[in-house]
């Protein structure tokens, strides 16, 4: 199937965006990147800050459905915390990883509301599918789940500061025990008694 003009576009964007960032990449360079002309480029895309926007929009959606396909083919709560984690290692341990998109876009182009309300959303959006894996073994899973999304943070942090991405199996081990320290009584007791027994 051909790609759309729009993707073509965003494609290249975001390659550059990733890699160099948003402000050493100006327009006249994603254009001779996407190989179309300028009026096609500000034809679907008005302004920089649109494109920038897109960029982020389309990684976000991108984070998001990766995170919910561990929901969805992981069954244990705890495997899924591990999962998420060994997932953002496997990221992190490539040349190319430049740590989280979102953060570098607000570091570089906060003063865009476009931005930084995408930024949040998506913080947001990683903080809620925590939620929904410590739901499934405490009834307050709010301080955990943001303990687990400070981990996830902390690790992309790191691994771009440092280079390093053993620092992402440390943040695991970290949220492992937040996540066994999280589990309500009842069912602490459930899952030592299933060990026992298998």
């Amino acid at each position: 199937m051909k790609t759309s003009i729009a993707h073509q576009i965003l494609a290249s964007a975001s390659t550059l965006f990733y890699r160099e960032g948003i402000r050493a990449v100006g327009i006249d360079r994603i254009i001779e990147e996407a190989n179309v002309a300028k009026a096609t480029l500000y034809r679907h895309f008005p302004s920089k800050d649109h494109l920038v926007a897109a960029y982020l929009q389309d990684r976000h959606e991108r984070v998001l459905r990766s995170l919910h396909d561990v929901l969805t083919t992981v069954v244990p709560p705890r495997d899924q915390v591990e999962a998420i984690f060994l997932r953002l290692h496997e990221k992190a341990d490539s040349p190319e990883f430049r740590g989280c998109a979102f953060a570098l876009a607000v570091a570089e182009h906060g003063e865009s509301e476009r931005v930084t309300t995408i930024a949040r959303t998506h913080k947001a959006a990683v903080g809620d599918v925590f939620r929904r894996v410590l739901a499934q073994v405490t009834a307050a899973p709010e301080q955990p789940a943001a303990h687990l999304a400070l981990l996830y943070e902390g690790a992309l942090s790191t691994v771009a500061v440092g280079r390093d991405p053993q620092a992402v199996l440390v943040a695991r081990d970290c949220a492992l025990a937040v996540f066994d320290a999280a589990i309500s009584p009842g069912l602490q007791t459930r899952i030592l008694h299933e060990r026992k027994s298998a």
